[in-house]
């Protein structure tokens, strides 16, 4: 794990930043279930539309608070979310009735969405242009370990069993972002503009369907933690643990091979060449998913379904690595708060939608469910590359290689906002 986190410069703060807050979020997915239910005493119901809500209002948030870290800056920004993450992880230890979990609930996931955009605009504003898919992989690299350390960490709360073990967990959480808080202040603030800008971002067209875009490419998120697990108990003939392994095998991949992967996307050329193929990738991924529910015996249908794993995370890991360039490429160098902020709505989007499309799909229609899906992966990945030169032309960008290469900056500024609007007319 040592190897994930560079040894000088800002990414090396960023990446043990996500490093330590990722552990204990890891603890906190295993355990929520059983936290909300055992010890608070809600009802499964309770829970899933306590979640439902406080995910759709972090999606609302997620300009708002985007527009922070461009008015107040990226790092001062990030650090008060972070510590706000804490203080709702902290209140979640000592409330106890429905509404107020549900309201806590809510400052979480808001807290955490506008943290990662925060995050974003202050790798953006701290690392060169040509670095950042680069440095994005490593943040997702060291998220994944992350998550898989707290894990394990949370298997043993649950192995306890006991309210204090599951107490811990979320304090250890808590006290995660705090140590998160305390490593992003020492990094430098990120260039931010005088004046607060417009929130542009809901009126560039084309932007707003590159989300709506990846938004169905992060489909493959909630298709691994749910999809797959009902698809491996009630269509196929694999043992169910077999969906626990598929997991284990996607997060030690990304750990292992994102950043190699990333590698090959270097402006947004490559980065639609790259969402193009994870299209590819996934559509086969599907049609093997397909096949291993086609009664094979035991043996041969983990055999189908650890290959299909294989096939979806790389393109899994090519579809991040476009979608990182392209959202961070086409975002005004001033805007990048509200920009990231609306582009982590789509995988917001998907896992709001995801498990109701999946269950119809996947165990509603089996074999041609899966093919609808992986129909989707491909129009989505290669829709990438018409709507981003359709960007590129709105934005006046002639030669997007050379001008991404060099680092130079896309238009900003009230000058460069109304052109946009001129040249788009009036519309994450």
């Amino acid at each position: 794990m040592a190897g994930l986190v560079p040894r000088t410069g800002p990414l090396r703060v960023l990446v043990a930043a996500q490093l330590v807050n990722s552990v204990g979020d890891g603890a906190f997915y295993t355990c929520s279930a059983l936290f909300f239910t055992r010890l608070l005493g809600l009802s499964a119901t309770r829970v899933g539309l306590a979640l439902t809500v406080g995910w759709a209002t972090a999606m609302v948030a997620g300009v708002p608070l985007g527009r922070l870290a461009d008015r107040f800056g990226p790092r001062r920004t990030a650090v008060a979310l972070a510590a706000a993450t804490a203080a709702t992880l902290g209140a979640l230890l000592v409330v106890r009735s429905f509404p107020l979990v549900v309201l806590v609930v809510c400052g979480y996931a808001c807290a955490q969405a506008g943290l990662a955009s925060a995050r974003q605009a202050l790798l953006a504003g701290l690392v060169a242009p040509a670095e950042r898919t680069g440095a994005r992989a490593r943040l997702q690299s060291a998220l994944n370990a992350g998550l898989a350390v707290g894990a394990g960490l949370g298997a043993l709360a649950l192995h306890f069993d006991t309210a204090q073990a599951y107490l811990a967990v979320f304090a250890a959480d808590a006290v995660g972002f705090l140590a998160a808080a305390l490593l992003l202040r020492r990094l430098p603030e990120a260039p931010a503009p005088a004046a607060g800008p417009r929130p542009t971002v809901l009126r560039d067209r084309p932007y707003v369907l590159i989300t709506l875009l990846n938004a169905v490419m992060c489909l493959n998120m909630p298709l691994l933690s749910i999809g797959l697990p009902l698809w491996v108990v009630s269509r196929t003939d694999a043992p169910a643990p077999v969906a626990a392994l598929l997991l284990v095998l996607n997060t030690l991949a990304v750990v292992v091979f994102q950043v190699r992967v990333a590698g090959q996307v270097t402006d947004l050329r490559t980065a639609t060449r790259a969402t193009g193929r994870a299209g590819w990738l996934m559509l086969l991924a599907c049609a093997a998913y397909a096949l291993s529910g086609g009664g094979l015996g035991a043996v041969a249908a983990v055999v189908v379904l650890v290959t299909a794993a294989a096939v979806q995370v790389f393109g899994e890991m090519l579809q991040a690595a476009g979608a990182w360039e392209i959202g961070f490429g086409l975002a005004p160098p001033d805007r990048q708060g509200q920009y990231q902020g609306f582009f982590g709505t789509g995988p917001q989007l998907a896992r709001t939608v995801g498990p109701v499309l999946l269950t119809a799909l996947l165990v509603g229609w089996s074999t041609p469910g899966w093919l609808v899906l992986g129909g989707l992966f491909l129009v989505a990945g290669v829709a990438f590359g018409p709507v981003v030169r359709e960007a590129e032309r709105a934005r006046g960008i002639d030669c997007p290689v050379e001008s991404q290469r060099a680092g130079s900056p896309l238009p900003s500024g009230p000058a460069a906002a109304t052109e946009l609007t001129d040249q788009r007319g009036s519309s994450c």
